[in-house]
């Protein structure tokens, strides 16, 4: 199975020491060294790869990215130490100027080096001309790539700094102060660099990566990146953020934000987001369905309930698939070992009486990561709006105890292979949207991993609950279960037992969700363009058409929301909350809208999970106080950085 790519296989081992501030690209004295790593193309590839193994390792549950926010809870965890569960530990308020947490400018706690990586590209763009073996055609390629993962790369930090130090050009031994200690760009400055190398590089990218090769860039790739981009240099948080960024100015007292609105930054994502669109659309992407028959487990439950079985296949399966058609970039560079992957800190435990018979052991199912309850409760109705919005859900008796109809009932049938027949449950459980059942494990719902269907309950002592005797500290704090990164098929054991596949960096519906997104932004009332997009992606979730559920007063109480760009805002932040629950999108969501303060600053609650019987089971506990505020949205420099270079000033609050 092609599942890893090349490129990110070949990691090249050389280190080149940085001088003075780590983020300035010094060529080494032992030039001439350097240049002999690029006299044939092999080399020339090694130092290629090593300018992809700067991508953010978004598959490691404790340097991960994806697990800040609302979203994850792990073990309950209340210690200052840091280097653990770095994601939750920034919604704790334990960031530090003296060591940042996933800190990218200088590589600190988990964080990749990014200076150091633009420095490689650098190198490698100085270089690359002189390698004797390669066309020109490979050569423009290849620079394209670095060309790319230098804007890529810069862009990141944009999102986690702001403004940044542009390092554009490759700096010699021999170079002046005013060359080495360089000041910090403003933020329009910083993404028209951005953009304009990527503008460099996508002509001379291949269309699609061949199969050979995925996980490298490519145009289709680009484009989206670059769609994601300009949302971002759209969004109130870098578009006239008056309020947070009035008074940050550089030396020359010149704000480092723009601190008005410029409603055509909207019009430019638009066009980005458009050709991204037409582009994957013409190389054949397309959103995720389940073309293959379904597993042995489920071939029963399937013929009596097609249907509803198909589209949770197609959800249950549209980010653990590897490399399928609606993933446009990926993160391929997958530990071969799996070592402290989410994808297995999320799985469940085989318990007994399942399967082979082989005794289930923690290794590549650790059963720790679960989800809040915030996220049980975010997820629509089957009627496609948010629980509190539907006047046919009683959020009055939403925690109240409930049995499943029995597997011969008529009300059974189009919830069998969904939830498991009479098992005891809460009514909260019920009457929710397909992605609901896809991502969550519940109780009273199934599991589908190991290669069989587990019966879920979660109840301490009961398949998928805490059990002391089987691990002790290792349980889902919350009482509710991750299933969207675990493929079914992986199992326990050994790393040769794993499923592995690309965490997805972006995939086709977040395209069109961005597109209804700006649509919705420069005009002043939603319009079809709006519609059309999100509706797609709402099809696919098996929910109906937003102008359809939102128009209905016998559904929602807040009728016609959707007609008003404030309504239809709130409408697209949700439904991208739960398109990409745990893929890492929310809390920059939140961060780039300006909600993150208002959203990531109260109490993470969960079941207790030591509970035996329902009534002991479903019962709200605090489990994580969080403490987020206007200074954690920006990371702070790393105080050996400022120490160095003196011109540069310091994210405010830090």
């Amino acid at each position: 199975m092609k599942l890893l790519s090349k490129i990110l296989i070949l990691i090249f081992t050389l280190s080149l020491a940085p001088a003075c501030s780590d983020y300035l690209n010094v060529v080494p004295d032992n030039t001439l060294t350097l240049e002999d790593l690029f006299k044939t193309q092999e080399e020339a590839w090694n130092a290629l790869a090593k300018v992809y193994s700067f991508m953010p390792r978004i598959d490691l549950t404790h340097e991960s990215m994806w697990t800040a926010g609302d979203e994850w809870l792990g073990r309950l965890d209340l210690n200052e130490n840091t280097g653990n569960l770095r994601g939750i530990r920034l919604m704790r308020g334990l960031q530090s100027a003296s060591s940042p947490i996933l800190g990218t400018w200088s590589g600190t706690n988990a964080g990749k080096h990014l200076y150091r990586a633009i420095r490689q590209a650098n190198v490698f763009l100085e270089l690359i001309d002189r390698v004797p073996d390669m066309t020109e055609q490979e050569k423009k390629n290849w620079k394209a790539q670095v060309k790319f993962l230098k804007g890529y790369y810069s862009f990141l930090l944009i999102q986690q700094y702001g403004p940044i130090v542009l390092a554009d050009q490759l700096i010699t031994p021999d170079a002046t102060r005013e060359q080495l200690f360089q000041k910090r760009a403003k933020v329009d400055e910083s993404f028209d660099y951005v953009i304009k190398l990527m503008d460099e590089a996508i002509p001379d990218l291949t269309e699609r990566a061949p199969s050979t090769l995925l996980g490298q860039i490519d145009q289709v790739g680009a484009k989206a990146i670059k769609a994601r981009v300009m949302l971002f240099r759209a969004s109130p948080f870098f578009n006239g953020n008056r309020e947070y960024f009035g008074d940050f100015n550089d030396h020359d007292g010149q704000p480092f934000f723009p601190l008005e609105y410029n409603k055509e930054k909207w019009k430019d994502a638009i066009d980005a987001i458009e050709a991204a669109i037409t582009a994957a659309e013409g190389a054949g992407v397309a959103l995720y369905s389940y073309e293959k028959q379904p597993y042995l487990f489920d071939r029963e439950d399937y013929t009596a309930n097609q249907e509803n079985l198909q589209k949770l296949y197609d959800l249950r399966m549209l980010v653990v698939d590897p490399w399928n058609k609606e993933l446009i970039w990926g993160f391929s560079n997958i530990n071969v070992y799996g070592q402290g992957e989410l994808a297995h800190s999320t799985n469940m435990r085989l318990p007994l009486g399942y399967g082979d018979g082989v005794t289930n052991t923690p290794e590549y199912s650790w059963q720790w990561m679960g989800t809040t309850y915030r996220m049980a409760e975010r997820y629509y109705t089957k009627n496609g709006v948010p629980i509190e919005e539907d006047q046919t859900f009683n959020l009055d008796k939403k925690w109240e105890l409930t049995v499943t109809p029995n597997a011969d009932s008529p009300e059974y049938q189009e919830m069998r292979g969904i939830m498991q027949p009479g098992a005891e449950t809460i009514r909260l459980y019920l009457d929710r949207e397909p992605r609901f059942y896809a991502n969550l494990g519940i109780t009273g719902g199934y599991w589908r991993t190991h290669g069989v269907r587990i019966r879920t309950m979660m109840y301490a002592g009961r398949d998928g609950g805490y059990n002391s005797s089987q691990h002790s500290t290792d349980y889902y704090e919350s009482g509710i279960a991750i299933k969207k990164l675990v493929h079914p098929e992986s199992k326990s054991g050994a790393w040769q037992r794993t499923i592995k596949y690309p965490y997805p960096i972006i995939r086709l519906a977040d395209l069109y969700l961005m597109k209804a997104e700006a649509y919705n932004e420069y005009y002043d009332t939603p319009g079809p363009q709006v519609y059309e997009a999100i509706n797609r992606v709402r099809q696919r979730a098996g929910i109906p058409d937003v102008e359809t559920v939102w128009s209905d007063p016998m559904i929602v109480r807040s009728v016609n929301k959707h007609k008003t760009k404030e309504g239809m805002r709130d409408i697209i932040l949700q439904e991208r909350g739960i398109e990409f629950a745990f893929e890492g999108n929310r809390f920059w969501d939140m961060i780039r809208t300006k909600r993150a303060v208002m959203e990531f600053s109260t109490p993470i609650w969960g079941w207790t999970y030591t509970g035996t019987t329902g009534a002991q089971f479903f019962n709200l506990e605090v489990k994580q106080i969080r403490k987020f505020t206007i200074t954690d949205c920006l990371w702070p420099i790393d105080l050996n950085e400022m120490n160095t270079n003196s011109n540069l000033i310091q994210n405010p609050g830090w």
